[in-house]
């Protein structure tokens, strides 16, 4: 028997799934697969980026699902290097050329670049007038820090429907979550089950498991649950949406299989203490082209 995920509405109240499936880092050889088994375990969110190489393989693990185009909720983002009206614009036509679906139902910015924010106020120009055309059916923003919104309300029309940032025990985001909901925006959480921490570790010699923390693991024995399903519930009773990745067709259906237990307010707090300010990613404010390029030269000097 497949879950299915609650629904929460988005505020031009279009409905997403709460929990989805995740494929950053996916190989292209096993994320049509992962998309296969996802959907027939019940997922209706699918969440891929033009940076993540792998477009064509969400779609055509849709296909190949047999699901009806209605019945999927699926969003790409557009990366910081196609930032700009025209050039947004292009890059939007090349994800769907490879997605191969005539409308998407979420696009968002990856990044604010705020050293060059005009670019990405222009690009979000862009992604209105995707809406306005119905090409796509909600837009958005991902890493946004509070001022960054407030930068782009200034310069821009729609608000966003979304913003998806790094959120996790280890790093709970509580003013982003406050100034989203002010806006009426739906916080997503990226990482959500701290795979930042293995997968980019700042020090190979001391690599942060979020799931071996006793609390976390104390959880799951009380709610017969793993770990992750705790972290996963304990998000979604935060009224956050969540994009767990993952390859293995168990570890899919294992995340999905949430919705029959609750936390309570005790447990809930427990988890909200674990909280110490540990961003596992790259910091928004400084995150962009520049970053990129100074990153790309070191790594070449080390190699």
């Amino acid at each position: 028997m497949t879950q299915k995920s609650p629904l929460i509405t988005l505020n031009n109240d279009v409905l997403m799934p709460v929990l989805g499936l995740g494929v950053y880092l996916s190989p292209p050889d096993q994320t049509a697969g992962a998309v296969e088994a996802a959907i027939a375990s019940g997922y209706q969110l699918i969440d891929t980026a033009a940076v993540y190489g792998n477009e064509q393989q969400v779609g055509e693990g849709i296909r190949r699902s047999g699901i009806a185009r209605a019945e999927v909720f699926v969003t790409t983002k557009l990366w910081i290097s196609d930032y700009g009206y025209d050039q947004a614009l292009r890059a939007f036509d090349a994800s769907m050329e490879r997605l191969g679906l005539e409308y998407l139902d979420l696009y968002l910015l990856h990044w604010p670049a705020p050293s060059t924010f005009e670019a990405t106020a222009a690009a979000y120009r862009a992604a209105e007038r995707l809406l306005a055309e119905k090409r796509v059916r909600a837009i958005g923003v991902c890493n946004f820090n509070p001022e960054h919104l407030e930068n782009l309300r200034a310069r821009t029309q729609v608000v966003p429907a979304v913003n998806q940032v790094e959120l996790h025990p280890l790093f709970n985001q509580r003013a982003v979550r406050e100034a989203n909901a002010r806006h009426g925006i739906v916080t997503q959480s990226w990482s959500p089950i701290g795979g930042v921490f293995t997968n980019h570790p700042k020090d190979a010699k001391a690599v942060t498991h979020l799931l071996a923390h006793p609390g976390l693991v104390h959880l799951a024995s009380k709610y017969q649950k793993t770990p992750a399903q705790v972290v996963l519930r304990w998000h979604v009773q935060h009224g956050l949406s969540v994009i767990p990745k993952s390859v293995h067709r168990d570890r899919i259906a294992e995340n999905i299989d949430i919705f029959d237990f609750e936390l309570t307010d005790a447990d809930m707090a427990a988890i909200d203490a674990l909280d110490n300010g540990a961003r596992g990613g790259p910091d928004p404010d400084t995150f962009d082209l520049a970053f990129l390029e100074a990153r790309a030269k070191e790594q070449a000097a080390q190699s």
